[in-house]
């Protein structure tokens, strides 16, 4: 997911995605301790998806606390 994508993403659509990845990154882990995974690969590009979330609700709350300040 490129970060522009998300800029263009409403709060509420960003917290029902965030909700998804982090559902799917349990059932990744889930399923490479019970070795049905073969690529390993995707648990570090859920964490970076989180991660890029996070980042945009987090900087559009401090775009907010600044111009109500």
């Amino acid at each position: 997911m490129k970060n522009k994508d998300l800029q263009k993403k409403k709060e509420a659509d960003l917290g029902k995605l965030l909700k998804e990845k982090r559902q799917s990154l349990q059932n990744f882990r889930f399923s490479l301790s019970g070795s049905k995974t073969r690529n390993t690969k995707e648990g570090r590009a859920l964490r970076k998806d989180i991660a890029r979330i996070l980042t945009v609700m987090n900087e559009r709350k401090r775009e907010t606390k600044v111009s109500s300040s």
